[in-house]
């Protein structure tokens, strides 16, 4: 039996944690640099917020509404999201975190004395004898000590498990958790459930599937397995339309490191120098270096975009993309930082006003062995730029990001005076919640 444990609008309840007066009130989140909406609690999605919806147009589609605004805040989020996964670990014999609000668990068959899990941590200590009563209270556990509402599924395979998770969301009755182990629950579940909602089942091939006369994953179940790979001939889809039919053939392992590592944003106004657009470029760059390390990975390829906004047409366009191959591949924030500027200098026009930039890692590998080059070779740098940025992200990981950076990736005041500005306070952000869980400074104060 797999199970899918899954935060309920997961960036409005984290905000909610720390303001219990918001409860039952409609209350968005929005993109950075407070772009558009990406997450609505369900007072909200009830008014039809639509997710994607730009900040401005709140006020034009919904006169005389209280909506309540926050900007983006991952730091609160991941540390709130982390506490529910530890939560779990101690209540699952196995689990792999899958996104920053879903964790997929194994529960074996408590028969079973031989426990094969192939998850990659393992609890065997647990045994659980009523699947449901144990979802049940995992719900409480999780909301009594963290705060956050969870929904969870329960069912033979994983694509089965994401669609239990719906109607535990959707239905009350479930309270909080829904068991599909029967062939009867599992069809009444697929005649209920539309199939560009199914996991595995992309917009383009949801798309195809409608036209064909497909509209629930009962109708794609019900076709034979010759149509299905005649028709799309792709193992994804083909694996999707097993496990709705009962099977477990999704492989039991976390997810694969990522091939690619993208930091993009849209800048709040418009940038016409070099020397704003290399700060910009230094902080995507800095935070792809992050990510290869807590991944722990290295690239070997460091690419960057620049482009204008195509919305002003009054404004001449030019839109690059170039890269550089690193001699010896990297996951030092220096070098990557160094490697995404001098690409920058061979983008840059001027008499443009840029809109957006990217930093992109690819060629990504295994940090350990590393191939070296015969004449890049410098044994002892190589360890200090790996200690270096060891402590940096124990120092960060302790007293918030940000805390200690690279002097490019600082911005100056508006005003050329006081202390210069991290990423985090550069952007738009005028709802940003504080951090009560992540900075000594942001602890609320009580009067």
């Amino acid at each position: 039996m797999y199970g899918i444990i899954d935060c309920d609008n997961c960036y409005v309840s984290c905000e909610r944690v720390f303001r219990p007066d918001l409860k039952d009130k409609p209350i968005v989140v929005l993109s950075n640099n407070d772009g558009c909406v990406v997450a609505r609690s369900n007072e909200a999605k009830k008014m039809g917020i639509k997710a994607g919806t730009p900040y401005f147009q709140l006020a034009e589609q919904f006169p005389n509404q209280k909506i309540v605004v926050f900007s983006s805040n991952y730091e609160l989020y991941g540390e709130l999201t982390s506490r529910v996964v530890s939560i779990i670990s101690k209540e699952a014999p196995a689990y792999f975190r899958y996104s920053i609000d879903e964790c997929f668990v194994y529960l074996p068959d408590p028969n079973d004395k031989t426990v094969n899990c192939p998850l990659s941590i393992l609890n065997s200590q647990l045994s659980i004898v009523n699947y449901k009563d144990w979802g049940e209270e995992l719900h409480k556990k999780i909301r009594r000590n963290v705060g956050i509402p969870v929904s969870i599924g329960l069912a033979p395979n994983k694509t089965l498990a994401k669609m239990a998770s719906h109607f535990a969301k959707k239905y009350q009755g479930y309270r909080h958790c829904c068991m599909i182990d029967t062939d009867e629950k599992r069809i009444k579940a697929l005649k209920l459930y539309p199939i560009d909602e199914v996991w595995g089942i992309g917009r383009r091939y949801a798309a195809r599937l409608e036209a064909l006369g497909v509209k629930t994953a009962y109708d794609f179940a019900a076709h034979s397995g010759d149509w299905v790979r005649a028709t799309f001939n792709n193992i994804v889809i083909e694996r999707t339309w097993r496990e709705l039919n009962g099977e477990d053939c999704v492989p039991n392992e976390e997810m694969a490191k990522k091939k690619s590592i993208c930091t993009s944003r849209s800048f709040n106004g418009m940038i016409t120098d070099l020397d704003g657009l290399r700060i910009h470029v230094s902080n995507y760059a800095a935070r792809c270096a992050e990510k290869l390390r807590l991944q722990g990975t290295v690239a070997s390829i460091v690419g960057v975009f620049l482009n204008t906004n195509a919305f002003r047409e009054d404004l001449p366009q030019y839109w690059n993309f170039q890269e550089m191959r690193l001699i010896t591949p990297s996951n030092s924030t220096i070098t990557i930082v160094k490697a995404a500027n001098e690409v920058l200098k061979k983008l840059y026009r001027p008499g443009y006003h840029y809109k957006k930039a990217g930093v992109i890692v690819m060629g990504i590998g295994p940090n350990s062995p590393i191939q070296q080059d015969l004449f890049d070779t410098n044994a002892e740098q190589f360890e200090k730029m790996k200690r270096l940025d060891a402590v940096i992200d124990r120092i960060n990981k302790v007293n918030g990001s940000e805390t200690i950076v690279l002097g490019s990736q600082l911005y100056r005041q508006k005003d050329g005076k006081g202390k210069a500005l991290v990423f985090a306070d550069a952007i738009k952000h005028d709802f940003k919640s504080k951090n009560p869980t992540t900075r000594w400074s942001d602890i609320i104060v009580l009067k």
